[in-house]
């Protein structure tokens, strides 16, 4: 395997064919088979690159933007973003086009954090990415600052944990739609 590769080497798209099968109860394709879709195009990606089996670590970023139809071709477009010595982020971006106006939209961007495994199923290393223009380094460079707020909301969440007091914030409960039916 080489010692570097390109985002371009492993740039992969898989498209296809929104079926009746995947709808929900509403007509619309149900979230978990975009998420699905979302995991193979990241597993195909981050293979390409890692030249090894690959698994999922983290998913960020999944918010449905605008939902994708019955009949639609959703294309999602996944490159390698970032690579840590046994880690990658690929970045996925979703669209959904309607085959019938020419019409696109795009449905949801999310980052997949992958971890390469040798055949003993341990961490190996990645091949380091080759940045070949402005976008693959604003790209490399915002997944170092998402995994920076990730790491500081982690510790702040896990400080507010525990050091919750129920006294001092029962009033936060004033404002939202629940209902306490005991005391403390």
């Amino acid at each position: 395997m080489p010692d570097a590769l390109s985002v371009h080497h492993s740039r992969t798209t898989l498209t296809e064919l929104m079926i009746p099968s995947y709808a929900n109860f509403g007509g619309k394709i149900h979230g978990g088979i975009l998420l699905s879709l979302m995991d193979k195009v990241a597993y195909a990606c981050a293979a390409r690159h890692a030249g090894t089996y690959c698994v999922t670590v983290s998913v960020e970023g999944v918010d449905f933007l605008a939902p994708v139809e019955v009949g639609e071709l959703v294309s999602l477009h996944a490159s390698v973003n970032y690579v840590g010595r046994t880690s990658l982020v690929i970045g996925i971006r979703v669209v959904a086009e309607n085959v019938k106006t020419g019409q696109s939209k795009h449905t949801n961007t999310s980052y997949f954090t992958m971890v390469a495994k040798d055949d003993a199923g341990q961490p190996t290393s990645v091949p380091e990415l080759i940045l070949e223009n402005r976008d693959d380094a604003r790209r490399f460079l915002e997944a170092i600052k998402r995994r920076e707020l990730k790491a500081a909301y982690q510790q702040e969440l896990s400080n507010a944990k525990t050091s919750m007091e129920l006294a001092s914030n029962w009033s936060l409960l004033d404002a939202e739609r629940c209902r306490a039916v005991f005391a403390f």
